[in-house]
């Protein structure tokens, strides 16, 4: 007996301007399964979630849950009518507790008008502790990390009992164990007749917790499969329409001189002793857990939170960066983990947004040049081909590659030597993380240096020449990438000692 249809998506059309976003799209999601999602970054997928969600109003085509019939105008009726989601770009109310966000418009009253906060802690703390995250209740999120951020909305999810979850990138900001975390719970849903919409780019959890996969190519439906009966390589090839060559792109030399040293750099609290050195045409990986302070040491060396001592050397130059106008003008740029947050100006341009970082280069005394402006800015999305109807369009409307695309051109457009990259192929399809993998090599090929954090693990050993492990706020270890495996790179994050034969 075939189980029930919780939502069925016939013929779904949608057109922004200069962009038909879906054309005639068809999904079928069943009880008691997971059914993912995949495309590669502008395939449609966010704007299909934004339509079942009430977001975006569909032009054509029809939106059946349980066999009825729906149309929604906002995000509130798809909830009553059971369907939720847990959204790539977090959106927490920053001065709220975690409680208050889960239970945000449902919380617990006393004579109807005042708040019970015990009740609703206790109500936060048992979705909580299903998910396996120990976080206080009682924080305000602003104090929480991207990952906990993470957690706290898959809680928000899944405290709507709803019968569809729609999950966008939701190990995007996770860790190892937090990811196994969550597959339990979705075990778990899938036993109570639950259905799980699974968008994600990683392959490896595709093919671990998915039942069905959807693919979506340039807002067209191009197939539907079991996941038991598909390859990865035929997944890659339904999604980018080619079959794609080598995943990492690595063609360096590493020299003898070196680009950056870091000296017993460290801040009270954050991390501490920390030394290492990248050299010209090298790709130096950094890896560790959620909390290991391998973002924190980024800040540091470009002068967002300045480290407290220690000595950084640029090309054998001791370097103070109190700002970072100070590291920029020391030859670094960096790409930031969440490019929402703190990467991009999400209401205003493409244009403005590449050019934000190099204004005065751009001008002629307080006024910037127009047309140095265009043609510079539109050489750095050339060379990264970002997809924009035009340099005009708000980067809030892109794809979520075309936005990390757009990072990596303003940066680019700097003339940085030394690029510091922190997760920068998050929530990015296979075919764009091959081409910024080759922008790496060719970038460190040119007598650059690159320092890349990654929490996964076949990137760092697939582009990275040495690798530097992070645990408990230092650097705990270095290996060459030859020299290394993936269960020796956990296994150094997590404070233990690796075994030599």
């Amino acid at each position: 007996m075939q189980a029930e249809i919780l939502l069925d998506v016939q013929g779904l059309t949608k057109s922004f301007p200069g962009v038909k976003a879906l054309d005639n799209v068809d999904f079928r999601l069943y009880a008691g399964s997971v059914h993912a999602v995949c495309g590669e970054n502008g395939a449609g997928k966010s704007t299909l979630m934004n339509i079942l969600m009430g977001v975006y109003q569909r032009d054509a085509g029809e939106i059946l849950v349980k066999g009825a019939p729906v149309h929604f105008l906002m995000p509130r009726q798809a909830l009553h009518a059971g369907i939720a989601i847990i959204e790539q770009e977090l959106n927490p109310v920053s001065e709220m507790t975690v409680a208050e966000n889960i239970f945000l418009g449902r919380e617990d009253t006393r004579f109807g008008f005042w708040m019970d906060y015990t009740a609703l802690e206790e109500r936060t703390r048992s979705v909580l502790v299903e998910l396996g995250a120990s976080i206080d209740p009682g924080t305000r999120m602003k104090h929480l990390s991207l990952a906990q951020v993470q957690l706290v909305e898959i809680a928000k999810a899944i405290s709507y009992d709803s019968d569809v979850i729609i999950m966008d990138e939701p190990t995007s900001a996770i860790g190892e164990k937090n990811v196994e975390d969550l597959f339990r719970i979705i075990e778990v849903l899938k036993a109570k007749g639950k259905g799980i919409v699974y968008v994600s780019h990683r392959m490896k959890e595709i093919f671990t917790i998915s039942d069905t996969i959807t693919v979506l190519r340039d807002g067209r439906y191009i197939g539907t499969q079991s996941t038991n009966e598909t390859t990865r390589s035929d997944l890659v090839n339904m999604m980018i329409g080619r079959k794609l060559e080598e995943e990492f792109v690595k063609s360096n030399r590493v020299t003898d001189e070196t680009a950056l040293e870091v000296r017993g750099l460290a801040k009270e609290g954050v991390f501490h002793d920390v030394s290492l050195s990248v050299h010209r045409g090298e790709i130096l990986g950094i890896f560790g857990l959620m909390g290991s302070g391998r973002s924190e040491f980024f800040d540091a060396l470009f002068g967002v939170e300045p480290a407290d001592r220690g000595e950084i050397l640029v090309f054998g130059e001791k370097r103070v960066h109190r700002t970072p106008r100070g590291a920029m003008k020391s030859g670094l740029a960096l790409v930031t983990e969440d490019r929402k947050r703190s990467g991009l100006v999400l209401t205003r341009s493409v244009r403005e947004n590449v050019a934000l970082p190099s204004l005065l280069h751009l001008s002629d005394g307080v006024l910037i040049n127009g047309r140095r402006e265009l043609e510079a800015v539109g050489r750095m999305t050339n060379r990264f081909r970002v997809k924009t109807p035009s340099l005009r369009q708000l980067v809030a409307r892109l794809s979520g590659g075309n936005q990390q695309k757009v990072v990596l051109s303003k940066w680019l457009l700097t003339g940085p030597e030394i690029l510091l990259l922190d997760e920068p192929t998050r929530g990015i399809d296979v075919g764009a993380k091959r081409e910024i993998y080759a922008f790496m090599s060719e970038f460190v090929n040119q007598g650059n240096a690159v320092i890349m954090i990654s929490s996964e693990l076949p990137e760092v050993l697939g582009m990275s020449d040495r690798i530097v492990v992070f645990h408990n706020g230092t650097n705990v270890g270095e290996r060459r990438q030859t020299d290394v495996t993936q269960n020796d790179l956990m296994q150094m994050a997590s404070g233990g000692a690796v075994e030599r034969s």
